[in-house]
């Protein structure tokens, strides 16, 4: 569908630290943009809880035109059980694989000049051994589902995706909005989903004034709305319009006004520093060990 675009998928992290060795120094991405937040979002965007979080934005490129990565740390949670929803997000860096050999962080070769490799907290990622185009390196987002057809109607039909490839192979499809845009591959597991306490969120924008259009189909068609248009507030920054819905699977889907969230979504020239800074001033680990305790486990 016209005027809409794939934004990022959002990741819990437990470990900041290491999160931000291997989408910085393995990987090869920039940090966009930091925020700290002092209470749980309305829209869950950090998950299920209430107390202080933090939001990490990291690619290849500006929001505007780059898949990116969200991730999520919640302070007082440093682990997360993984599910079967997320299958992968792939991405074509040479560089990154010798990034990963040289720094030792452990590859496997799947297919020919396609290497598996694992963020923090067990996110697969694949990495193509070829060199980085000059558009976005991320080429696809791939999610479990239990039904292939069912959720193939939903994001075509309901969501305005177009079907690119199908393989009745390996049991996958292909769809997008546009082609220069990172795609979502859909792939039947055989089995039901779990998303586990690691379950994550894809983002697409779209023009605000289809919002109320987007909630008002999914509402006549029975499905699922996580969250009915609300105002998302960043502090010092553009307040966005959100919609989060969920797939057959369950899969979140967050729709955000364009408008508001292109410069919500501008690139600080502090990200880094500020990245940093909160990872300096977090002690706790520190109070954990301190009382022999361990963090808690989502």
């Amino acid at each position: 569908m016209a005027m809409r675009r794939t934004l990022h998928f959002v990741f819990k992290v437990g470990d900041r630290a290491k999160t931000a060795t291997f989408y910085r120094d393995v990987l090869g991405m920039k940090i966009l943009r930091h925020e700290e937040f002092e209470e749980g979002c309305k829209a869950s965007c950090n998950g299920p809880y209430d107390g202080k979080w933090s939001k990490t934005m990291v690619g290849f490129g500006p929001e505007d035109d780059h898949f990116v990565a969200e991730l999520t740390y919640n302070y007082g949670v440093g682990e997360y059980t993984l599910g079967n929803d997320f299958q992968g997000l792939t991405l074509q860096s040479s560089q990154a694989v010798r990034n990963a050999k040289r720094l030792g962080w452990p590859l496997t070769e799947v297919e020919e000049a396609i290497y598996r490799t694992e963020a923090p907290g067990g996110y697969p990622f694949y990495l193509v051994d070829r060199e980085q185009p000059p558009r976005d390196p991320v080429q696809k987002v791939c999610l479990g589902v239990s039904d292939l057809p069912t959720t193939t109607h939903y994001w075509a039909d309901l969501l305005g995706m177009k079907v690119l490839e199908k393989d009745e192979e390996k049991k996958t499809v292909l769809m997008g909005y546009e082609d220069k845009q990172c795609k979502l591959e859909l792939q039947d597991v055989g089995g039901s989903i779990d998303h586990g306490t690691a379950f994550g969120r894809i983002a697409f924008s779209c023009p605000r004034d289809q919002l109320p259009d987007l909630e008002a189909l999914m509402k006549k068609e029975n499905q699922k709305i996580l969250t009915p248009l609300v105002s998302l507030d960043t502090p010092g920054k553009a307040t966005v319009e959100v919609v989060i819905l969920a797939d057959p699977n369950s899969h979140e889907i967050c729709f955000v006004g364009d408008e508001a969230f292109r410069e919500l979504s501008k690139v600080d020239p502090n990200g880094n520093a500020l990245l940093d800074k909160a990872m300096a001033e977090d002690k706790s680990e520190e109070w954990f060990a301190k009382h022999n305790r361990q963090k808690a486990i989502a």
